[in-house]
């Protein structure tokens, strides 16, 4: 475990850091072919942290053909799935070794409080890890029920060269979730960060290669969505690439992968997620607090945010009424302080992507029942207030489209019918929550939400055996649990005749 830290030791930590910056490619750190770098900057203060690679198409080639050469000579591919679960679990032991740094680079990049990038971000990405590395060898092909004359073999196949593509929110855990399934199934992987949060990508290359992945296994290409991500989407010799992030840019991926070699594409996009509480709620309090803690925790940059609060109407004003209580008890802090439970909005664009949401929703007749500003205006950072709206109908433009940002619609509802319509009435379908003591009511109700995770009576339920991914424009393909797998390996039909 990881010694404490305090907000003074972080800062020192930081003042003395030297992250890595250039891109991962061949197992060797380089520039970008170009010589071209682009801005890291801290949201907390507005101050560039480092100057990094900016790759480009030339780049992506370059590592393609280092993917490619490795996946056919079989370094990695075709070593035993014992031989690669050892390799992933020295992995899994390097990043927690390494916690302290890599929370470290993941709050200084992306803004988010410390101690939830020590417990959620390090902590479960070296779990992700070494799930995956313990659960490969345990996975068995089949024998086909063919009769005496005939043995039919189904065997899965590493489907190849797999591009990640990874959002800004949570880096190291959506590049974990995606890397760990890809690589325990023998493929080779090229991780293209978010270029607002490329830090722990690059420090986890480094510790790939001290693990002992072979050269070309693993690789890292920090670069823009529009030159480094086009490029991999449009590769001719990329089999496979694994996407987390908006449904605009999905949509981008699954028309390259048309354009070329029509690789398997795999999308977790968007969501707009409903929190249903019925007013036979068991416990109004916990309510509330999942309520508060689905919106604003990660300073609502979370695609599973549960940013519209469907109630119904007996138990609404109650239920608001706590919830802006403890909203306001959750105003935005120094990320380096552990006692920080919300941080910086990811950079300046975004913020004023949220706040130009919050002030639509003005415009709109919403009535703002808390915050609704920027807040610590004199730190240099992007910091919004917790920021609830009150007589939201879902026909407004904050009910209908992803803020990515700590803001809650509240919208009230007659029953339990209507809450269900509600909810469903929605282009995204990635998560739900429902809220009821009636067991029978928990059973159906949940069935009828279309939704790829529903959690009832909690918010953000599950662990890494259950599946996670979307319904409708949320996506397709799911992350976590062994149904990974399935996105990043060919199904392959052996007949063998014995007559």
């Amino acid at each position: 475990m990881a010694k404490s830290l305090s907000a003074d030791d972080y800062r020192q930590m930081a003042a003395e850091l030297t992250p890595r910056t250039q891109a991962f490619i061949g197992g060797q750190f380089v520039d970008a072919a170009s010589g071209k770098t682009f801005a890291t900057v801290n949201p907390a203060t507005g101050t560039v942290i480092a100057e990094i690679a900016e790759c480009d198409a030339e780049d992506v080639n370059r590592a393609v053909a280092r993917a490619r050469a490795a996946f056919a000579d079989g370094r990695w591919s075709h070593q035993s799935p014992r031989n690669r679960k050892r390799v992933l679990l020295k992995l899994a032991e390097l990043m927690r070794r390494d916690a302290q740094h890599l929370a470290l680079l993941e709050t200084l990049d992306m803004g988010k409080p410390i101690a939830e990038a020590l417990a959620v971000d390090v902590g479960s990405s070296a779990n992700c890890v070494q799930w995956y590395a313990e659960a490969v060898d345990k996975v068995y092909d089949e024998v086909s029920p063919s009769g005496p004359h005939a043995l039919g073999l189904i065997t899965r196949d590493p489907i190849g060269v797999v591009a990640c593509v990874v959002p800004w929110n949570f880096p190291l855990l959506m590049a974990s979730w995606k890397i760990a399934p890809a690589l325990a199934a023998g493929n080779s992987v090229i991780l293209k960060p978010a270029e607002q949060s490329p830090l722990t990508a690059l420090k986890l290359a480094e510790l790939c290669a001290e693990a002992g992945l072979p050269e070309g296994v693993f690789q890292v290409l920090p670069g823009f969505g529009p030159t480094a991500g086009k490029a991999l989407g449009l590769h001719m010799d990329i089999d496979c690439l694994a996407f987390t992030g908006s449904t605009e840019v999905g949509k981008l991926f699954m028309q390259y992968g048309g354009q070329s070699n029509l690789k398997r594409v795999w999308l977790e996009c968007g969501g707009k997620s409903p929190n249903v509480v019925l007013s036979d709620v068991a416990d109004l309090d916990k309510a509330a607090f999942h309520a508060a803690l689905g919106i604003f925790y990660n300073q609502g940059e979370v695609c599973t945010a549960a940013s519209r609060l469907i109630v119904e109407d007996s138990i609404h004003d109650a239920l608001l009424e706590k919830v802006i209580a403890l909203g306001q008890a959750m105003q935005p802090g120094d990320p380096l302080d552990p006692a920080t439970k919300m941080g910086a909005i990811v950079d300046q664009r975004q913020m004023q992507r949220v706040l130009g949401y919050i002030d639509q929703g003005v415009r709109e007749g919403g009535v703002l029942a808390l915050g609704g500003r920027q807040a610590r205006v004199n730190s240099g950072g992007y910091f919004i207030e917790p920021t609830i709206f009150s007589g939201i109908s879902n026909d407004m433009t904050i009910a209908r489209e992803e803020i990515f940002g700590p803001v809650l619609s509240v919208i009230r509802v007659k029953d339990a019918d209507e809450a269900i319509r509600v909810a469903n009435t929605c282009d995204y379908g990635l998560a739900a929550c429902l809220w009821t003591r009636d067991v029978t009511k928990a059973h159906t109700l949940s069935r009828k939400l279309r939704a790829g995770s529903v959690w009832v009576n909690c918010w953000d339920g599950g662990d890494m055996t259950m599946p996670f991914g979307g319904f409708k424009q949320s996506g397709n393909g799911r992350d976590k649990s062994l149904h990974a797998l399935d996105k990043y390996t060919e199904l392959k039909a052996t007949w063998i005749d014995l007559t």
